[in-house]
């Protein structure tokens, strides 16, 4: 064989092996491509269809010297596709007994909040300025508890490769698209890979300052839904702490439309059935 030949035959060989590498590069499959961190954080909020949720939980609240108080609540949700509606009603302390709270999200529209405080048989809106300050005491802020929206936040991935309580995670930075309307210049999320779960996030204030940490664990599907039965929060800046605990959950439970709206706060919630 000469030189020509030779040179040719090398040609069509290496042509081939190209030609299998994109091939195989093209029958990847659909998972191998980079994660969208978007997508990551609509799986973490859309998760669960139920159309209504009843929880019965608990804040432990700690001082900064390590004292602390137990706060008795249930958390009702219906959710509709043009939004949802939360509802919290204290059940313990006597101090906070019958105070409930209201959240209502309409998609495109900026989230309302009423609250009910029973010494003064009134409900008031929470205005926009109080969404910074601490929700009855616990080192959640009312911008804290209320139904996340996907499109009030954009969504970059930062890592993919650390690792929380032996979970792989991705690490996700989400800026408000209108910084009007939240209390956090930005927020890391870090959402397990192996369940929409979010197991870790850094809250940081207006002037770019580490204001708060939360960390999640316990974690439990229910109904094909995940959930972190076990979350904390810190405020870093006071040295205090909130430790949530959901000790019960129930999916599709009958729920009132009633309840859910400001007129309804003064209903005496107790005696309210879940089927």
């Amino acid at each position: 064989m000469n030189r020509n030949s030779v040179f040719t035959l090398r040609l069509k060989q290496m042509a081939a092996c190209l030609s299998a590498m994109l091939c195989a590069g093209a029958l990847l499959p659909a998972w191998a491509a980079p994660p969208d961190a978007r997508r990551i954080m609509e799986n973490v909020y859309q998760q669960n269809s139920s159309p209504a949720i009843t929880m019965r939980a608990a804040f432990q609240v700690f001082d900064k010297e390590g004292h602390s108080k137990k706060k008795e609540f249930t958390y009702r949700k219906r959710a509709t596709p043009e939004g949802s509606k939360t509802l919290i009603v204290f059940a313990a302390p006597e101090e906070v007994r019958g105070v409930a709270f209201l959240s209502l999200h309409q998609r495109g529209a900026a989230f309302r909040q009423y609250m009910y405080i029973p010494a003064i048989e009134r409900v008031r809106s929470v205005v926009a300025q109080e969404r910074s300050t601490r929700f009855i005491g616990t080192d959640f802020t009312f911008e804290d508890i209320a139904e996340p929206v996907l499109d009030d936040f954009s969504y970059r991935l930062i890592a993919e490769n650390e690792s929380i309580d032996g979970h792989k995670t991705y690490k996700i930075e989400a800026i408000p698209v209108d910084s009007s309307r939240s209390q956090y210049r930005f927020i890391y999320y870090w959402v397990a890979q192996d369940a929409p779960v979010i197991l870790h996030a850094e809250f940081y204030d207006t002037h770019g300052r580490e204001v708060r940490v939360l960390h999640a664990s316990q974690l439990k599907r229910v109904s094909g839904a995940w959930g972190a039965r076990r979350t904390e929060m810190s405020t870093i800046l006071d040295g205090t702490r909130t430790v949530l605990v959901i000790d019960d959950v129930k999916l599709n439970t009958q729920l009132d439309e009633k309840l859910f709206t400001p007129q309804g706060l003064e209903a005496p919630h107790g005696a309210v059935s879940e089927k």
